[in-house]
């Protein structure tokens, strides 16, 4: 793996947090697990096409083929049956998922319109971070001229941290660009 942003966790992360949490060893160092990429379409239960331009999207943004994620239950009230495809995902780990963080703090994120920074708090208890993206122009992958609707995607990062104070401190030393309280 050579990608900046593990060469950056090696070097200059995993000091930082040992010295800050006294770790007693580097492995006790929270890391970033995995990255969870999420495309909902509800409107695809009317419009199938809809799903293989999402999923074809996602492909470009994360570089890796998405899966089609189906309906857990019947909702009548939003005409959806049990196994309809309604989104697809894609789950990056290892150099893909450094790749894509990499990218989303120092390209995606400074492109958003009016970005004065994410949430801190928007952690679940247990160091994992979840963030919401209202477009997929933002990523430069995307041909904007070939957009025929906007899809939002929720983007989760997942990481090993025991609390959301280590997750926070693990995210912000790799560079993600948190909104200062105040």
């Amino acid at each position: 793996m050579n990608s900046r942003m593990y060469e950056r966790y090696n070097k200059d992360v995993v000091p930082a947090l040992t010295k800050r949490f006294n770790y007693p060893n580097s492995m006790a160092v929270p890391r970033v697990k995995k990255v969870t990429v999420n495309i909902g379409l509800g409107e695809a239960s009317q419009n199938v096409k809809l799903l293989d331009v999402a999923a074809q999207e996602l492909g470009l943004i994360a570089g890796q083929k998405p899966v089609i994620t189906r309906a857990k239950k019947s909702i009548a009230n939003f005409k959806i049956r049990k196994g309809m495809p309604i989104g697809c995902m894609v789950t990056l780990r290892g150099e893909r998922m450094y790749e894509f963080l990499d990218r989303l703090a120092n390209i995606v994120l400074p492109r958003l319109r009016d970005f004065k920074g994410l949430a801190p708090n928007s952690f679940d208890g247990r160091g994992n971070y979840t963030l919401g993206l209202k477009d997929q122009l933002v990523f430069p992958e995307i041909d904007y001229t070939r957009v025929d609707k906007i899809k939002g995607m929720n983007v989760t990062i997942t990481t090993t941290a025991r609390s959301d104070e280590e997750g926070r401190e693990l995210l912000k030393l790799l560079g993600v660009p948190f909104r200062v309280q105040g």
